[in-house]
């Protein structure tokens, strides 16, 4: 998993092809046997310091499940089957375990509601502010390309936010609940960044973090609305979530360069693990235990500690490549 630099909840709320992830954009839905309830808490009493730190995890654990779904497919396209399945084992810890309980902590998920207004506010954040400066910013730096991508994002989420804004009428007051946007899958192979500029890359880096949270919140939406017996717009919440991964997370991986070769692949993956391990988690449960949100530090210190076995497997494979 990756540490990412705190941005806003909403801003990471909205924010990989078919191939990329063999774990479907269901993987936050119950294993057979019986839907486990979506994390559903009431406005948590949590310290503001241990809010922020939960919402830095979610981003890096939605990110890891994004990235390392795409590892997964270049290692299986170049024939290191094993590599593959260890990826994508360790993306599904990093979704369904890590996240889902941060989320949980975090109090994430309300009302289906509340969970459209949360949305609504992120989806028109990224359409209005962020994506239009991003795409002038590259227009600027001479990276057209990626202008050109963070263009038609921000014309995407002004769609879902207006999809949402009517879905939120239909639960409120009544009406129908638009239809799922389809997602136009994007293959990612390896090779180098297609910008230039740093800032531009600084900017994918960001994109990616943002699209990544929010196909993992729409998907915990999504399950909340379907317990709660409302169909349509847990479909029109999967659907989404599946345009946020597979078609903007895609695209932005493609200009960023992030899959590379499976060694490098996999050094990224070690560094970014022992981070988490060494670093960054154990410090969240220190700062968790001083302010007693005890619960979220034994969250930090569980995870710092899957995180070192993460990184110790991903060291076993490249070990192997040598």
């Amino acid at each position: 998993m990756y540490r990412h630099s705190l941005r806003g909840l909403v801003v990471g709320l909205c924010a990989m092809t078919a191939a990329a992830l063999t774990a479907p954009a269901s993987a936050l839905a119950a294993p057979a046997g019986g839907a486990p309830p979506a994390p559903h808490t009431t406005a948590p009493t949590l310290h503001e310091q241990t809010l922020a730190d939960l919402d830095t995890a979610m981003h890096g654990e939605a990110y890891a499940y994004a990235a390392y779904g795409l590892f997964a497919a270049e290692a299986d396209r170049t024939g290191h089957q094993g590599v593959g399945r260890l990826f994508r084992s360790t993306a599904r810890t990093e979704l369904t375990e890590h996240l889902r309980e941060a989320a949980e902590l975090a109090g994430v998920v309300g009302t289906n509601a509340a969970n459209l207004r949360q949305a609504i506010d992120g989806e028109t954040y990224e359409h209005q502010v962020m994506y239009r400066g991003f795409a002038d910013q590259a227009r600027q730096d001479g990276d057209l390309q990626a202008a050109e991508l963070f263009s038609e994002i921000a014309g995407d989420e002004g769609r879902h936010r207006d999809a949402f804004r009517t879905a939120l009428t239909a639960v409120t007051t009544g009406g129908t609940v638009p239809a799922p946007p389809k997602a136009d899958a994007v293959p990612v192979p390896a090779g180098p960044p297609k910008v230039k500029a740093g800032r531009t890359k600084a900017n994918l880096a960001t994109a990616m973090h943002g699209e990544a949270l929010a196909h993992a919140k729409y998907m915990l939406f999504a399950a909340h609305a379907r317990q709660t017996g409302h169909p349509a717009t847990a479909r029109l919440f999967e659907g989404t979530a599946e345009v946020e991964l597979r078609e903007h997370f895609a695209g932005e991986a493609v200009l960023a360069g992030l899959v590379r070769d499976t060694g490098d692949n996999l050094r990224t993956a070690v560094t970014g693990e022992r981070h988490e391990a060494t670093s960054m988690y154990p410090e969240f449960a220190e700062r968790a235990t001083a302010v007693g949100d005890t619960a979220a530090a034994r969250f930090f210190r569980d995870t710092a500690a899957d995180e070192a076995r993460h990184a110790a497997a991903f060291q076993r494979e490249l070990d192997r490549l040598r």
